[in-house]
């Protein structure tokens, strides 16, 4: 009964948005619309115009709302931020998403950490990602996409020339995980932000990004917390930032490295603009 009311209420605010021409952001954090309620407010989306943000964290949205919602962002030519963190969408639900994606040319910003996504949602959104013009930030923390999930996106970063952000943290990410996006971003030419917080990449994970930015010139934020990476890791990554002029947020707070190297990265990065977390 409760559901049913929250479905209702979602459908009084989809029939208020069918013809709305002023509200440009709607927040409906932690309201247990569910698949229902996502379908009353992706029928609202196909006649709205206004409508530039969307979020609909903790919702209990599923792979049927994950569907609704990405057939009215088909179409639409407004939308540019979707938060559906905290759901359930689920591969099957980014299959929907990614279907979607290659149509939709004003999505910038795609949330969707916490969905219960794995190596197969992953690829289904490198196979748009390749070609994708618009979306700049994606948000998968919280995930399961492990390291063959990252080999799927890595394919994707070859090509891609437009997504600035990704974040991967908290993914069951390893050496072999590391290893693959580094290939990537030896000439990936647009990426300025990762995140890779709370993986497991150890000191092997540690040499292969170190390797990878020797060579890159573009990316200017790299998150490492809680990776057990080490003194052995964190040396890779000093060695690595002496010719590196680019990198000026190092995040390695969480990975047991001792003060000298924690000095020695401090000042490469301020030297480089900013500074290392440690």
């Amino acid at each position: 009964m409760i559901s049913d009311n929250i479905a209702k209420g979602a459908q009084h605010l989809a029939d208020a948005l069918r013809y709305n021409t002023t509200l440009t952001t709607l927040s409906l954090w932690k309201n247990q619309i569910g698949d229902n309620g996502a379908q009353h407010l992706a029928d609202a989306l196909r006649y709205n115009t206004t409508l530039t943000t969307l979020s609909l964290w903790k919702n209990q949205i599923g792979d049927n709302g994950a569907k609704y919602l990405a057939h009215a962002f088909r179409n639409n030519k407004t939308l540019t931020t979707l938060h559906l963190y905290e759901n359930q969408i689920g591969d099957n639900g980014t299959l929907h998403l990614a279907d979607a994606l290659q149509y939709n040319t004003t999505l910038t910003i795609l949330d969707l950490r916490y969905n219960e996504i794995g190596d197969n949602g992953a690829e289904h959104l490198a196979n748009v990602l390749r070609n994708n013009t618009t979306l700049t930030t994606l948000h998968l923390y919280e995930n399961q996409i492990g390291d063959n999930g990252a080999q799927h996106l890595t394919v994707a970063l070859r090509n891609n020339t437009i997504l600035s952000t990704l974040n991967l943290g908290r993914n069951q990410i390893g050496a072999l995980g590391a290893e693959h996006l580094a290939d990537a971003l030896r000439n990936n030419t647009t990426l300025t932000t990762l995140h890779l917080s709370w993986n497991k990449l150890g000191v092997l994970g540690a040499e292969h990004l170190a390797d990878a930015l020797r060579n890159n010139t573009t990316l200017t934020i790299l998150n490492l917390e809680y990776n057990q990476i080490g003194d052995n890791g964190a040396e890779h990554l000093a060695n690595a930032l002496q010719n590196n002029t680019t990198l000026t947020t190092l995040d390695l707070k969480h990975n047991e490295i001792g003060k000298k190297l924690e000095d020695r990265l401090k000042t490469l990065m301020q030297r480089n603009g900013q500074g290392t977390k440690s």
